[in-house]
Formats: structure tokens, C-alpha cells, sequence
């Protein structure tokens, strides 16, 4: 790890910025090959006895037969849970996932595994949480940052709701399962990392204009994670397991700055709200999902447009009192988003989706998510910022 937890701990006892950093209750993260072999051994030396596989059919063949394979090598019970998808084939983290999950666990389970990317691990998030047990990470595919957070985007009679419960106590990257992923997770994750620029920047705007908490230690670690995938993509592209393992440590280090301040702040902003926002009008029409990573990739770029056209007319002309005391630093926080023309070229090295109507994204949704987006979520954004004190 470039910065490993206990490292991060101790800068966290000496960050001045005011929020009361949570602990990381990680206790242990290993990338490398075989890691499942390692973490059959992590079960065995907590002393479990009894764990609850959840998983779909396709990461069930990625990880989890092999996994379950050597739990019972070492003795150790399984049961598996597959989550069944919807009517369009996908898994989706709502209640129907969810009730199931309680349904076919044993109460004398001793841990979860959530073997998967995001959906499944948010479904296990909140099951565990519940149920009082411990989970671990078991990925599949380096397709999002939310495999150590505590936040489950979940989606609530039709609306997307994120709890907070609790981190994974381990995470697991096997770099031969990671790049053996789809090629659009792949594409997905490292989308999931160009975001960060735009929601560092509605971060920072939100501190300096509406007193948002804000640590520089957490936006610090989000950042070195960004510029690390984006000085490697060349790498990333390529698939092998150099390449898997600079992406998923870039994303596991995202999911660490979230734990942090237990909260998402360094890593979603405007164009986060806009892919829920696109999420929960695919559920309303009953169309397949697009992967988050994809939808905020694309995202991420309509907003950088945004804020480098209309906002920072709005920030230099010195019409809004709140912004005065910080026009330079606006202005730059601004400047430093890249161009989204910049930010396409990266996804398509990676082969990734780089505009809506590559997702059937038509314009009168685009215009109605860039009016909306910013309700779904009371954090003082540069979206929400037009939205209600512009506009």
C-alpha cells in the first residue's frame, strides 16, 4: 500500500483540521497474487468457524468457487448465498437483495465474505451491520472505491438512500482474479478515480463557501490515488497485474480517505448526484443498470464543463458576498479541474464509455439531472450552488 493504514492513523492523530477522525478498523488489506489463499488463512487465525459466502453467479465463478473450494480444505463451513437478479439480469442493492441475504443466512454464521465489486459488497454491508457480524472483502473486479468504505448506496422503494454502517475488517485483491475482470469494470474502476477531480473541487468549494468540513489529509490521500492511475493508465490499460494492482490500491486508498472522516465527501460530489439521479430513473422506466463507475465517469465531465464555464463566470464576477473573501482560491480550485475533452481521451484509452448517449442517456433527462441532482443529498456542492443561488 503507498500509505498503509497504520500510517494513515498516525497522521490522523496529528491532523489539525477539526473533524474527529474515525478509527480504520482494517485490520488487514493484501493486493497481490493468490490473495485468496491469504485470506482463507485470515479466517483461520480469527478463529472462524462458520462463514456466509454472498456472491452472484458470475463472481461465484470469478472468486467464489475457489474460495469455497479452499474454506472446505481447511475445514472451515460455508454457505452460499447467490443474489438473485432482476428482471433485467442485474444484481441490484435493494430490498429484495437484501431480505434474501437475511433469509438464507444461519444465525450461527460467524462472518460474511462479500465476494463481488460494489453492489454486492454494499448488500453485505448492510446485512452484517445488522446482524451484529463482521464482513470481508473479497473483490472480484477493480470497478469501484467503495470496497473498504462504510457507506451502502442502497436503493429504497425506488430512491437511492446511502446508510452508514461499517468497513470491511480485511480486504482481499487477488491480482488474478482482478485482471481476469470484464474490461468495462476495469474501465468502470478507473472512471471511478477521474470523478475524484470534480468532487475534490465541489469539496473544497463547499469548505470555503458554506463551511463544509474539509481535511487536507483526506483529500491529500484521494488525490495521490487519482494522479497515481492517471500517471499509470498506460499500464492500467494494458491489464496485467502491474496495472491491476496501481488501480484497485488507488481505489482501496479512495475507500480509506472515506473511513477517515466517515464520511464520502472526498469522493463524490455533483457528479455523483447525477449518476444516482440517472440510476432511479432506470428503475422507474425498468432498464438495465450501467455500472456506477460508468455513470460517473461520463458524469464527471458534464460537470467539469459545467463549473469551468457557468461557475467560474459566476466566482470572478464578485456578485456573491459569500465568495468574495475567496475569488483566488475558487478560481483556482476551479482552473485545476481538467478539461473534460482531457478527461474523455483518458477513458478512452481504457475503452470506457465517455458520453451519454454512449449510456442511452437522452437530453431532456440530462437537463432535468442537472436541475435535480443536487436534492438527493444536503451537501453544498458547486451543482447545488447554481442551482440555488444562481439559477
Amino acid at each position: 500500500m503507498e500509505r498503509s493504514v497504520e500510517e494513515i492513523s498516525r497522521l490522523a492523530t496529528e491532523c489539525t483540521c477539526g473533524i474527529n477522525h474515525k478509527e480504520i478498523l482494517i485490520e488487514q488489506i493484501t493486493i497481490k497474487e493468490n490473495a485468496l489463499v491469504d485470506s482463507v488463512e485470515y479466517l483461520r487465525n480469527k478463529g472462524f468457524k462458520r462463514v456466509m459466502i454472498v456472491c452472484d453467479e458470475n463472481t461465484f465463478l470469478a472468486a467464489g468457487k475457489q474460495l469455497n473450494h479452499l474454506l472446505s480444505q481447511q475445514n472451515l463451513h460455508s454457505t452460499i448465498c447467490f443474489i438473485t437478479p432482476d428482471k433485467n439480469n442485474d444484481v441490484v442493492a435493494d430490498e429484495a437483495s437484501i431480505v434474501q441475504v437475511f433469509l438464507e443466512t444461519p444465525k450461527e454464521v460467524d462472518v460474511f465474505l462479500a465476494v463481488g465489486s460494489g453492489t454486492i459488497h454494499d448488500i453485505v454491508r448492510f446485512v452484517s451491520y445488522k446482524m451484529g457480524k463482521s464482513f470481508i472483502s473479497i473483490a472480484t473486479a477493480p470497478s469501484v472505491d467503495g470496497f473498504n468504505s462504510i457507506g451502502a448506496p442502497l436503493i429504497i422503494r425506488g430512491m437511492k438512500q446511502t446508510f452508514q454502517l461499517h468497513s470491511p475488517i480485511a480486504v482481499f485483491g487477488d491480482l488474478t482474479v482482478l485482471k481476469n475482470a470484464p474490461p468495462p469494470m476495469i474501465a468502470a474502476g478507473f472512471a471511478d478515480m477521474i470523478a475524484k477531480y470534480t468532487a475534490l473541487a465541489d469539496w473544497k468549494f463547499g469548505h470555503l463557501t458554506a463551511g463544509e468540513p474539509y481535511c487536507p489529509l483526506a483529500a491529500e490521500i484521494t488525490e495521490k490515488a487519482l494522479t497515481s492511475c492517471v500517471e499509470s493508465i498506460d499500464k492500467i490499460a494494458i491489464g496485467d497485474e502491474d496495472g491491476m494492482f496501481i488501480l484497485f490500491e488507488a481505489l482501496v486508498q479512495s475507500g480509506i480517505a472515506m473511513l477517515l472522516i466517515g464520511h464520502s465527501y472526498p469522493a463524490s460530489g455533483g457528479e455523483h448526484h447525477i449518476s444516482h439521479y440517472w440510476e432511479m430513473e432506470f428503475l422507474k422506466q425498468g432498464t438495465p443498470q450501467i455500472l456506477h463507475g460508468t455513470k460517473v465517469g461520463v458524469t464527471s465531465q458534464l460537470i467539469a464543463k459545467l463549473y469551468k464555464n457557468k461557475v467560474l463566470e459566476v466566482v470572478t464576477s464578485g456578485n456573491y458576498v459569500e465568495l468574495n473573501p475567496h475569488l483566488e482560491e475558487l478560481s483556482e480550485v476551479i482552473n485545476n479541474i481538467p478539461d473534460p475533452k482531457y478527461m474523455q481521451g483518458l477513458l478512452r484509452k481504457l475503452g470506457g464509455d465517455t458520453c451519454p448517449r454512449d449510456l442511452g442517456i437522452s437530453d431532456p433527462l440530462i437537463k432535468e439531472s442537472l436541475a435535480n441532482a443536487h436534492t438527493l443529498r444536503n451537501r453544498f456542492t458547486m451543482l447545488r450552488f447554481l442551482n440555488e443561488r444562481v439559477l
